[in-house]
């Protein structure tokens, strides 16, 4: 018994210090703010994030995943972070009014409400809500996280205007409203001192150029309304890391500075109206790592600086009116084109604007009086004219048919279409796919009936795939990947974001996942279960194989599968950050849906790799990216050459003999093409389209990996070859024979 008391004596004061010592973000959490975050459950419609919540739940202590996050410290919550399974707007048509019901919260919801019971939690210092459905205006009580250093409120439907009140958040380090409804102008952001991101992607905001503060390290303002010159002021921006304001209006010149700014690593200026020279002798930044100047009104020659940063960084310029006459694989505008476009381009006086918007106001009332009376008039005269001209449709049907056949049967110019605007297509480019979804390991059990060997379908490096059936009755891949690291799971968590993007016409789309963690000190034991779209029918090697079923494939419908192969390939290397390279291009990854769209399939999930070496690995990433990327635009080469020349490929020698057949042909020897392509083609191409393809796939299969082209321009000569078939078809030359 003595014994007994001693050693309780002992332990007791250890027992005390332990708990004085125990962190507090394991504290239990104040019954008020538990309060506040079911009535966020509740206003939010029981996301599926956010499902098995009761009042027993430690709301503290649930385990992180990729949809849902809480962290406490004394009591509060200090961050939040939930992700739902709502498609955001980019992936809808807005005049299409079905979205609102399917997409975003009900009608009864009221982000007003919302926020209003959000800001109570007066100490979070990160706040993430991704995906969830939130729509309507952004309220100014916002400003009311006065604690709040990171705020996301990304893929929604927030409409309005950013609320002027945001600025006052002197503690906001980070803000991202990526992929809203967001317009009008952006508020003045010079007060937040302490912002080093500024992520505004996909909205309507515009036309002006906010003002920043100087200490953003990421700017990233693509897919808006701007309509401006680039401010003079981002001389000053010393810290500044990352500037994307492609896909905008902006116009004027290049503003020497911009590429010289002594910390910028990633410029992209793609797809405005900017025109004009630049400067040879400008100076660019060691830190530059990427610049994107293509599709502009860019005349005269590149900076000499240019060429020296090849090596180490990547620099596209296509879709100009250079003079680049010395670089391979480039494609330019005639300087008249950016002449007339650049005359086009020109900004309205802000004068001007002031006085009529002063004026508008004014005048209103009157016209809105004025105006009524003339639209109830002019109504009533459209009405009489539409039924006349109806009278007159009726009685000569055919005339008006001819007509409009006339309109649309003109010789087109043989310029690439799209290329213009490829970021808008590439957002619009996952419509008709379902809804992405976080799946339990219930469903994924019971999709694959428990992991029943009947449905594995293959077993390799990455992972073992089951074919399987959910509760709807489609059909599925899905995926499982083990991963063993040490320390926490957070890593993961990133990596598996990454999924929700991969997700494209042209690809075998990812549907959603699964993520099971298991903390095994010192390693973490995370099991990745992805969810893939089911592609019933053969491959490209299968059909181009099939005697048969190749003669039905005539060189417009194996131009379209080219275009689309490349258009996903495009994706996979442009349409994520940070873009996905090494994908194991091969014609039988290459499989067809029922409507012969082509897909790529197996390409590559950026997960941590499961090797012992993944530290080694992470830290020749970025000098083995280029490499990797080249190496699809080979492989890619491969695959037209097959689609060519009709002839399954077995080894690199059946290259090398194939391509320089096709190159003893180039340019002029018309007999030497005919003799190289598949003899099923003939009579099928105009001979200008089937060159222009012949050229860029010798190109891609170049043994100098840095003389192989961008995949960017891969596609622009495809769609250029496409082009002049459609011209060549309509002008009745299939008779032809080549």
């Amino acid at each position: 018994m003595k014994n007994l008391w001693l050693c309780f004596s002992y332990l007791f004061p250890a027992a005390i210090i332990l708990v004085l010592l125990t962190p507090s973000s394991v504290a239990q959490l104040s019954p008020s703010e538990g309060r506040i975050l079911f009535q966020v459950q509740k206003l939010l419609e029981y996301p599926q994030a956010l499902q098995g919540w009761n009042r027993w739940t430690n709301l503290c202590f649930l385990p992180s995943s990729p949809s849902l996050k809480i962290v406490c410290s004394n009591g509060h919550v200090t961050e939040l972070t939930i992700i739902g399974n709502k498609t955001s707007p980019s992936l809808h048509n807005p005049k299409e009014s079905a979205w609102t019901s399917l997409q975003t919260l009900s009608g009864r919801f009221s982000i007003d409400s919302f926020f209003t019971v959000m800001t109570k939690l007066s100490n979070l210092k990160m706040l993430s809500l991704v995906s969830l459905g939130l729509w309507g205006p952004l309220p100014a009580k916002i400003n009311r996280f006065w604690s709040l250093e990171v705020l996301n409120i990304s893929s929604n439907f927030i409409y309005g205007g950013i609320p002027q009140s945001i600025s006052s958040m002197r503690n906001l380090k980070s803000l991202v409203l990526v992929d809203n409804l967001f317009n009008g102008s952006i508020p003045d952001l010079q007060s937040l001192s302490s912002l080093e991101e500024l992520n505004l992607e996909g909205n309507n905001l515009g036309p002006g150029f906010p003002s920043l503060g100087k200490n953003l390290v990421t700017i990233v303002l693509r897919n808006n309304s701007l309509r401006s010159h680039i401010p003079p002021q981002l001389v000053h921006f010393d810290k500044l890391q990352v500037f994307d304001v492609s896909s905008n209006d902006f116009f004027g010149n290049i503003p020497s500075f911009i590429i010289s700014l002594p910390s910028l690593q990633y410029l992209n200026l793609a797809s405005n109206h900017l025109s004009g020279n630049l400067s040879v002798n400008m100076a660019c930044s060691s830190s530059l790592t990427f610049v994107d100047i293509s599709h502009n009104l860019l005349v005269g020659k590149l900076p000499s600086c240019f060429g020296s940063m090849s090596s180490k960084a990547k620099v596209l310029y296509s879709g100009n009116c250079l003079s680049t006459k010395n670089r391979l694989n480039d494609q330019q505008h005639p300087f008249s084109f950016c002449k007339r476009e650049g005359a086009l381009a020109v900004k309205p006086p802000a004068k001007n604007l002031k006085k009529e918007s002063n004026l508008g106001t004014k005048l209103g009332l009157i016209l809105g009086i004025i105006v009524g009376i003339v639209v109830i008039g002019g109504l009533l005269v459209l009405l009489v004219v539409c039924i006349i001209r109806k009278s007159k449709a009726e009685r000569s049907p055919h005339k008006m048919d001819k007509s409009v056949a006339n309109k649309y049967s003109t010789s087109v110019s043989p310029r690439p279409i799209g290329t213009r605007h490829i970021p808008q297509a590439m957002k619009q480019a996952a419509v008709g796919l379902p809804p992405y979804r976080i799946f339990t390991s219930e469903e994924i059990e019971d999709a694959t009936n428990n992991f029943d060997p009947s449905n594995l379908i293959e077993e390799g490096s990455q992972g073992q795939l089951y074919k399987g059936w959910l509760r709807d009755g489609s059909v599925v891949l899905v995926n499982c990947v083990k991963i063993k690291q040490k320390g926490l799971p957070h890593s993961i968590m990133q990596q598996v974001e990454v999924l929700h993007n991969l997700r494209h016409r042209h690809m075998v789309s990812v549907l959603g996942h699964c993520l099971i963690t298991e903390q095994e000190h010192p390693q973490t034991t995370s099991t990745v279960f992805i969810v893939f779209e089911y592609i019933s029918n053969v491959s490209l090697r299968d059909q181009l194989s099939d005697g048969r079923k190749r003669e039905m494939l005539k060189w417009p419908q194996r131009m379209a599968m080219s275009i689309g192969i490349a258009r996903g390939v495009q994706f996979l290397h442009t349409g994520v950050a940070p873009g996905i390279y090494g994908n194991n291009l091969k014609i039988e990854n290459i499989l067809l849906d029922d409507s012969l769209n082509a897909k790529v399939s197996r390409y590559n999930i950026p997960l941590p790799s499961k090797s012992a070496h993944n530290e080694q690995n992470a830290t020749n990433h970025i000098s083995s990216t280029n490499n990797t990327e080249k190496e699809d635009i080979y492989q890619l080469g491969v695959i037209l050459l097959e689609v060519i020349t009709g002839k399954q490929i077995t080894s690199s020698s059946e290259i090398e003999e194939l391509k320089e057949e096709l190159e003893n042909g180039s340019p002029e020897a018309t007999s030497v093409i005919r003799s190289a392509i598949d003899p099923t083609l003939r009579g099928t191409y105009a001979y200008e389209s089937m060159k222009t393809a012949v050229q860029i796939t010798i190109n891609c299969l170049s043994k100098v990996s840095s003389q192989r082209p961008s995949i960017e321009d891969v596609l622009w000569n495809l769609q250029y070859a496409m082009q002049v078939q459609e011209s060549w078809t309509s002008s009745g030359n299939l008779s032809t024979k080549l």
